[in-house]
């Protein structure tokens, strides 16, 4: 007789097979545990940003005039300018895109001055004649008849940078904003999620070529503007849906406080008008997706790594928007073009007169319309 042969028991096969099964599947978790784990440390640890977590305030709902009679000043002519200013002659001028000086003649948008930069923001027209220019890379340029000229590239030794917006006093000292002392300009996005207010708000006394910090602690610091009677300048803060105002003269001299907040959007220009108020562009910003991103501190940091993935979940912008506020900050007109078929990153408006300029960063002309 042959030998008879053991046979092996069915449930340790199975167990050998599930063993051989087992061991593979824990590598590969371990595997993906790990580099979950080096992901987040590198997300977390080497972040560009140390985050806050910040209340974000709920914007107002108001009641609104949509913008009509519109008309396109120059279509074509201009290249997504930012600001515009009126000199004492009644001659509107504002920044290009693309480093021209323009200035309006008989309806048209004639160049005047080229500055080589890309990155043109406010301007101001002084009692001399001048426009002072802020250059978001390079400080503020004084342009003139005569030329152009790098008026202020440093600060106590600094470069100036991230300069926003500027305005002349009556002394001839300019005021003049810097959006972060932080950040350079294409890192905006780093001062959103970092949430902490690096903006400030400057003086330059050419009398005497120095240059002061005038307040600091602003949230993404934008336009700038002085009072009918200079007793006050009130800055924008873009992040924060408000603007606030700093006393230059009076019993509160000194003293920073609220000048409008809760405000439809994000505050981007400020330009007096000739009654005293103030006509302020607000930039769309979903409040709703702020309050997301100031939930959790690792979203932060995901998505300061990833700009692009920033940019598709906070956008700027879309439609247009502009408020009259008169001086003690209450808003008293809201135009709107809600869709954007006219208009949309409204960035500025200039009242010139009965009329009102309109500029927007991502336009080829500039928009005008009568205020009666």
């Amino acid at each position: 007789m042959a030998p008879s042969r053991k046979t092996e028991p069915e449930t340790s096969k199975k167990g050998r097979t599930s063993s051989k099964l087992f061991l593979p599947a824990c590598y590969s978790f371990g595997f993906l545990l790990v580099c979950l784990i080096a992901f987040l440390l590198q997300i977390v640890y080497f972040s560009p940003i140390s985050p806050v977590l910040d209340e974000v305030p709920q914007p107002a709902v108001l009641s609104a005039t949509q913008l009509q009679d519109f008309i396109k000043v120059g279509e074509g002519s201009v290249n997504h300018p930012e600001d515009a200013s009126v000199d004492k002659n009644g001659v509107i001028y504002t920044a290009t895109r693309d480093g021209w000086i323009k200035r309006l003649q008989d309806g048209t948008w004639v160049n005047w001055k080229f500055i080589d930069s890309q990155t043109l923001l406010g301007l101001t027209s002084t009692k001399e004649g001048h426009l002072i220019i802020c250059d978001n890379a390079n400080g503020l340029y004084k342009v003139s008849e005569d030329g152009v000229e790098n008026y202020l590239s440093y600060v106590n030794g600094s470069k100036l940078r991230s300069a926003n917006d500027v305005v002349e006093a009556s002394d001839g000292s300019l005021y003049f904003t810097v959006t972060s002392s932080k950040y350079l300009p294409h890192e905006y996005y780093l001062d959103i999620l970092e949430g902490k207010p690096h903006g400030q708000l400057l003086k330059y006394d050419p009398s005497s070529n120095t240059t002061t910090l005038v307040a600091d602690g602003f949230y993404f610091a934008n336009g700038v503007a002085l009072s009918r009677d200079e007793d006050y300048v009130v800055v924008c803060e873009s992040w924060k849906f408000r603007c606030r105002k700093y006393w230059l003269k009076g019993e509160h001299k000194g003293k920073l406080e609220t000048f409008a907040e809760n405000l439809p959007g994000a505050p981007d220009n400020i330009n007096l008008a000739p009654d005293g108020t103030f006509w302020i562009a607000i930039i769309k910003l979903d409040a709703r997706r702020m309050k997301i991103l100031n939930s959790s501190k690792l979203i932060k940091h995901v998505l300061a790594a990833y700009p692009k993935l920033f940019s598709r979940f906070i956008t700027l912008g879309g439609g247009a928007h502009l408020i009259n506020v008169a001086e003690d900050g209450t808003i008293i007109r809201n135009l709107v073009d809600p869709t954007g078929q006219l208009m949309s990153f409204v960035t500025s408006g200039l009242q010139v007169d009965d009329h009102l300029y309109i500029i927007s960063l991502t336009s080829n002309f500039i928009g005008k319309v009568q205020l009666s």
